[in-house]
């Protein structure tokens, strides 16, 4: 038996042991999502996350996970100067920044025997709606950090930070010349806290 026979054998072996510990359990997820954009004076939106994923366990301490979530996010009480061409005076007013993603994300989970968990991995989030009235990127490219807490049952409490990393609107529009307090940064991105619950089927 040659070498490349040898080879070939411990290959597919390998291959075979691999297959027969990788588990794929599909589950759903959701939670509260507190969400607001970098470089400007506002207050963070609360709202909620939904979706569902594919958990790939490779090892018993190693997961893939693709995943397609439904996300609201924004600002609450964003601050624009504008003037007034009635009372001919600078004038101020608050506006809700609404943006609303389908985030396709894949994570890598480690699960330490305990149940405790650290996630990360990339996202794109494809714009669905907003009501920006002028809009940068058209969607938004992240990423995410997270810790969890797995029980055996499949049930999951999850904390997670999600970091955009593109400038998402124009700064201009809502830029206030008179007062620094109102004054927007150049690079606005999305930051998005989510705490929340997931639960995969299957044993």
């Amino acid at each position: 038996m040659n070498k490349k026979n040898v080879l070939f054998i411990i290959v597919f072996f390998a291959v075979l042991s691999i297959q027969a510990q990788i588990s794929v359990k599909p589950g759903l997820r959701g939670g509260f999502s507190f969400s607001t954009i970098s470089e400007m004076h506002a207050d963070y939106k609360t709202d909620f996350y939904a979706g569902g994923f594919a958990e790939i366990k490779i090892t018993k301490l190693y997961a893939l996970q693709p995943e397609i979530n439904y996300s609201r996010q924004g600002s609450n009480n964003v601050a624009r100067n504008y003037y007034d061409e009635v009372s001919q005076t600078n004038k101020v007013e608050y506006l809700d920044l609404d943006i609303n993603y389908l985030s396709l994300s894949v994570m890598n989970k480690f699960t330490l025997p305990m149940g405790i968990q650290f996630q990360a991995g990339p996202t794109l989030d494809v714009l669905l709606n907003d009501n920006l009235a002028v809009r940068k990127a058209q969607n938004d490219l992240g990423l995410v950090l997270g810790v969890a807490y797995a029980l055996p049952s499949g049930l999951t409490f999850e904390a997670r930070f999600k970091k955009g990393l593109l400038d998402v609107l124009s700064s201009d529009y809502y830029q206030n010349n008179s007062n620094n307090y109102y004054l927007f940064g150049d690079y606005n991105t999305n930051i998005n806290f989510q705490l929340g619950v997931s639960y995969s089927f299957g044993k």
